[in-house]
């Protein structure tokens, strides 16, 4: 585990004295082994980076990598606050609430398209407590406040919007790795004919009437995008309803 003074001074290396030790300057920043460990990870996924493997992909010795970062923990930390930095921090203005709201959603999304192994990161299941994460969390709740929920309330509508977010993300993703395996009409080619011995109409008249629709409109068994824009939307609706 990081030492929680030694991380959060990483993590704010840009607004923190710095107090240099002696001997010869590094070769490398925090800041390039950061961004070489979040593209390593959005090209091979977050099982890759290791300390090894992006001592390797920078050109150093391991242990040169141990004198900027203390272990691992601390480089996925420093990953996860570096990429949420991307996230659009700009001020409001007089934009309504239901587009604030979308806005976040969509721009966590796209965020996570770009670094699929977000969805993977340990990190995430803890607050980033850095300018990233920080300033994603206050821009975020600008979106919620104009709704004049109660604190806790503001906190947990974010919550919500972010969760769905990230498992429609992460469920997207699956479908992808299995349709790139198998395509869809390959695995229904495959299952329909004994399926259609058993679970017929008559048995499971739902599931059929209303499988087959889906099917046929969305072309696969799951449509990541649809099941976004009708969640997000609902997400949304419910939130006004609070306001009744």
């Amino acid at each position: 585990m990081a030492d929680p003074d030694r991380l959060l001074t990483l993590l704010w290396r840009h607004d923190l004295p710095t107090h240099r030790r002696r001997g010869p300057v590094p070769g490398h920043s925090v800041d390039e082994l950061v961004h070489a460990a979040v593209a390593l990870a959005d090209h091979d996924g977050i099982t890759s980076v290791t300390m090894r493997a992006l001592a390797r992909e920078v050109g150093i010795a391991p242990m040169s990598v141990y004198t900027h970062v203390p272990d691992r923990e601390a480089l996925l930390a420093l990953m996860v606050d570096h990429v949420l930095g991307e996230l659009p921090t700009a001020s409001w203005g007089r934009l309504g609430w239901r587009r604030r709201v979308r806005q976040v959603a969509d721009a966590h999304l796209a965020l996570l398209a770009a670094h699929p192994w977000l969805t993977d990161a340990d990190a995430l299941n803890r607050p980033s407590l850095g300018p990233g994460g920080v300033g994603a969390y206050e821009w975020e709740l600008g979106a919620f406040t104009p709704l004049g929920l109660d604190d806790l309330s503001t906190d947990r509508a974010r919550a919500l919007v972010l969760a769905f977010v990230r498992e429609n993300a992460r469920s997207g993703r699956q479908a992808r790795a299995a349709a790139a395996a198998q395509s869809d009409q390959d695995w229904w080619d495959a299952h329909g004919p004994v399926l259609a011995q058993v679970a017929t109409a008559g048995r499971y008249p739902l599931a059929t009437r209303i499988g087959s629709a889906a099917g046929q409109v969305q072309g696969s068994a799951y449509d990541g995008d649809g099941a976004y824009e009708f969640g997000v939307e609902r997400i949304i609706d419910g939130l006004a309803a609070m306001l009744r």
